[in-house]
């Protein structure tokens, strides 16, 4: 049984009456290199979305301890459980992960395990939602491995200054430091995408790499790219409307900005400096 044979995958499918559901943005690898790529930056712990039918997971059981497998497709699930039904450390849960209580999720599951991960092929039609999500939920990740669609994760792993660089860039810069491993094309899939797909790595920090709230700190990110084109003064109106243009102008240069600055020139440590300034302020 070899899972990223095109002829098995759709016999088996077949067999099992499974059809690809573009509502799920259901994409099977179909090259094996790729996947044990992938699966070797797995911890002890891993929890995998959208296992599909099982390609990736299979690796994964191979390498870790538990695999918590996290699949929307009921059903895919029979087919899925046939395919893994060599390994005993997996667990399938048929349910939607954006309905999820991650941090819980991860307590009652790898309460034995001393790492734990996220190693999966997601859906594009979800991805930012499930980064943020898995990011904000204060649950103890070691790593999330993700293959996403290319241009995503030129977003996701953009310098401040850079033409991709935005608000989910400078967010997710606060939980972990983001890094491209490989680019894999759309032919390594069945049926084939439209776009080319790429694997990046985030190795989360321990303790936030900046001091200061984290609400208004997210705040200040999402006012500064509200108006991309615009002045720092200007796109922060759209969240701080209780302030005018001159205090906002003063917030900015009390940093050691310029007035005049665009929001993505600035980095997480300067998006930090002027959210304290800002939570210190009484409007």
């Amino acid at each position: 049984m070899k899972l990223t044979d095109i002829s098995y995958i759709k016999s088996q499918m077949e067999e099992y009456s499974v059809n690809f559901k573009k509502k799920f943005g259901q994409n099977f690898l179909t090259n094996e290199s790729v996947v044990q790529r992938i699966a070797d930056n797995a911890a002890e712990g891993v929890l995998e979305i959208g296992p599909g039918l099982g390609v990736l997971t299979y690796e994964l059981c191979k390498r870790a301890k538990k695999v918590v497998a996290v699949e929307i497709d009921d059903t895919i699930i029979p087919l899925l459980t046939k395919n893994l039904s060599e390994f005993d450390n997996v667990k399938i849960i048929n349910t939607d992960v954006m309905k999820v209580d991650i941090k819980k999720l991860i307590e009652e599951e790898f309460a034995d395990c001393s790492s734990v991960s996220v190693c999966a092929n997601l859906p594009y039609y979800i991805t930012t939602p499930v980064i943020m999500a898995l990011a904000e939920s204060g649950a103890p990740f070691e790593s999330v491995t993700v293959m996403i669609q290319k241009e995503v994760v030129q977003r996701l792993c953009a310098a401040p200054g850079t033409a991709e660089y935005g608000s989910i860039s400078a967010s997710l810069a606060y939980y972990g430091k983001c890094k491209k491993l490989f680019d894999v094309s759309a032919g390594n899939f069945i049926p084939m995408p439209k776009v080319d797909s790429a694997v990046m790595r985030i190795d989360f920090y321990k303790e936030p790499p900046v001091d200061c709230d984290r609400k208004m700190l997210m705040k200040v990110i999402r006012g500064a790219f509200s108006q991309r084109r615009k002045t720092l003064v200007n796109s922060l109106g759209s969240e701080f409307s209780q302030y005018n243009k001159t205090q906002l102008a003063e917030f900015i240069t009390s940093t050691g900005l310029d007035a005049n600055v665009r929001g993505e020139k600035l980095s997480l440590e300067q998006f930090a400096q002027l959210a304290v300034v800002m939570q210190n302020a009484n409007p």
